[in-house]
């Protein structure tokens, strides 16, 4: 049998191996060396005590983890791939995993280090959808037809009571991805979807603006409709108004083919009134709000019924499984006044069940360093907190684009914006990668096509140990411990972790393994798996790491070197971390409490002592971190 880890050697390796492994290098003069973490404060505490900022989650996509029952690989349906959507040579379609193979992976998850699992949508989805010849599944579980229902592909409502149940076991919490303001591709429009029509095969229709087409009018000859409809803004968004939106042909002719009629659940989901008809979005401005994702049916969420029917939907998931939380896709799409209203009904549901931690977390894609557009949606909307684009973002250019220490600075000192300032701020998810955007390593090899791998092992490692040691909520993207480096971003990123059959996956040269996608890839022993684990350890050990206040160090304007704090001033403790993304060590010096004298290692190697009231010196080999510890108490 052949080595999986043979593929690290060479001098940037060796400079990070201590910091590796918490332990194995030794005390240099007066440094101290890092000691292993034996404690698991948070993964032993009932979930009900611990709070959001305590968690770390893994992210999940049941289709491609593990494969626990492949007589459901099909989903109970017969006539080929274009029907059942089921190929495990193509990337676009069902590959088999599922909810028991996910239960019965929860050693392997746990075992990194994670306190909570996060999953793609698993409702009952349109199996097969696409123009002709551009098919693909459902298999990522955001074309729902039913909402009520898990997709028979994935598994049954009684195989997600199994995971849930053997998650909360453990101490560990189970959050569900939702989806508030689309459906399944099932409605069409005479205008571009009709044969008789068109003439031909068309696909996309073009956004047809309000101001355009008003709801008031009807688009094939201009006819009065709706009269006495005043639009959807905030004031109108009442029953009285709505009852007077009733025809719904004000942009296109919406229409259900035959063998798709009725099969959306709950059954009002099925009428084309709750649904904005108004063609294609390009993410751009109006048609941001309104406009249907590649087709798929965008919902009036401003229509009180939508409001009501989504509110119920997914409190019965909460009702019936008792799940910990909800991550919100495409949360921007959706007006304010929506979530203004659905999250305190849900959270207000929750508390009367008695999980008083329920947590949600929208989708909010941002392009750049963006904290003031991830902010509002804490704000104006009220969702308690975002997925922190904005890190990702900051994080690749830290490390990947070779940008100065200053630019994490710029990113924390917005987190004021937020609506309870940094203690929302420090719950928000921090991600390095996702099924959307792909992997950190994909970005890191795109960079620099001739990057060695050890250096692209230094540089995931260190991206991790940035997102496991600021403030946030640490997201792990299934695989990337594992050493995935991905394509490209979308299908590209959704690899299998079970040995799969798609070859271009199986062609990609994974970090720090001789392994390849064709294989499980389950390794407990893998260099990345063992430094998140690390870093995981020490965060769960580290009340200051989840809790404390984040005071930046040394955020450096030239060198890619940032250096902060992370206080807890009732127990009297600070932790200063460094983290250099140069090729060449650092010598710094660091402000700290003045009362910080003696210190010791959590990673790397740090100087016993203060080198004087208030300052403190760190030496950061290339590419790596350095994690110290002091305590002054609390006086």
């Amino acid at each position: 049998m052949r080595s999986r880890h043979t593929r690290l050697g060479g001098s940037l390796f060796s400079l990070s191996c201590g910091a590796l492994l918490a332990a194995c290098a030794g005390a240099v003069g007066e440094e101290s060396e890092s000691q292993p973490i034996v404690s698991a404060e948070v993964q032993s505490s009932p979930i009900d005590d611990r709070r959001i900022e305590d968690e770390i989650i893994y992210f999940v996509l049941p289709d491609r983890f593990e494969n626990g029952d492949p007589s459901n690989d099909r989903g109970g349906i017969e006539g080929g791939r274009l029907k059942d959507g089921y190929d495990p040579t193509d990337f676009g379609f069902y590959h088999g995993g599922d909810l028991k193979g996910l239960t019965q992976r929860l050693d392997y998850i746990q075992g990194l280090g994670m306190t909570a699992i996060w999953l793609t949508p698993i409702f009952e989805n349109n199996p097969v959808q696409g123009p002709e010849g551009k098919e693909s599944s459902g298999y990522h579980g955001y074309w729902i037809t039913d909402f009520t229902n898990v997709d028979p592909h994935i598994g049954t409502r009684e195989d997600f009571k199994t995971f849930v149940d053997a998650a909360h076991a453990r101490g560990m919490k189970v959050y569900m991805d939702i989806i508030t303001n689309h459906t399944a591709d099932i409605i069409g429009y005479r205008e571009c979807h009709d044969p008789e029509v068109t003439g031909g095969p068309t696909f996309r229709c073009e956004y047809r603006y309000i101001g355009d087409y008003p709801w008031t009018r009807r688009a094939s000859d201009g006819a009065p409709i709706n009269e006495g409809f005043l639009g959807d803004d905030g004031v109108h968004q009442t029953e009285e108004n709505f009852e007077n939106l009733t025809e719904p042909t004000w942009a296109y002719t919406p229409f259900v083919p035959e063998p798709f009629e009725g099969v959306k659940v709950p059954a009002w989901l099925n009428d084309t009134i709750y649904y904005h008809n108004r063609g294609d979005t390009d993410f751009v401005d109006e048609d941001s709000l309104y406009g249907d994702f590649a087709g798929l049916d965008d919902l009036n969420t401003a229509h009180p019924r939508v409001l009501e029917g989504m509110i119920e939907i997914y409190k019965d998931w909460i009702s019936a499984y008792n799940v910990d939380g909800f991550r919100i896709a495409t949360a921007k799409h959706v007006r304010d006044e929506f979530w203004q209203a659905f999250a305190p009904a849900i959270l207000d549901h929750a508390a009367s069940l008695g999980i008083d931690h329920f947590h949600m977390f929208g989708e909010v894609y941002v392009d750049g360093q963006k904290p003031q557009h991830l902010a509002r949606f804490t704000t104006n909307a009220g969702l308690p907190t975002v997925l922190d684009f904005a890190f990702q973002s900051s994080a690749r250019g830290l490390i990947v684009d070779d940008k100065p220490g200053l630019h994490m600075d710029e990113l924390y000192r917005a987190d004021v914006i937020y609506a309870n300032g940094a203690e929302t701020a420090r719950q928000l998810p921090t991600f390095l990668g996702n099924h959307d955007m792909g992997r950190f390593a994909g970005f890191l090899r795109e960079s620099n096509p001739s990057m060695s791998d050890d250096e692209l092992f230094a540089r995931v490692r260190l991206a991790n140990a940035l997102m496991f040691f600021t403030r946030g909520v640490p997201t792990v993207y299934y695989g990337d411990e594992q050493g995935f480096v991905s394509d490209g971003g979308d299908r590209l990123a959704r690899e299998n972790m079970f040995p799969s059959q798609t070859d271009l996956y199986n062609d990609n040269d994974l970090i720090a393994t001789d392994a390849t996608t064709a294989e499980a890839n389950f390794d407990t022993e893998h260099p990345l798996y063992l430094a998140i684990k690390s870093f995981a350890d020490i965060r769960t050990r580290e009340t200051a790491i989840r809790r404390g206040e984040q005071i930046t160090r040394l955020a450096h304007r030239d060198d890619s070197v940032f250096a902060f704090s992370r206080i807890d001033y009732d127990a009297g403790t600070e932790i200063v971390a460094a983290i250099n993304a140069e090729e060449n060590a650092k010598d710094i010096n660091i402000a700290v409490d003045g009362r910080a004298s003696v210190f010791s290692a959590l990673l790397g190697q740090c100087r016993v002592n203060a080198t004087a009231p208030g300052s403190y010196a760190i030496s950061v080999p290339a590419l790596d971190v350095v994690v110290c510890k002091t305590e002054f108490g609390d006086e």
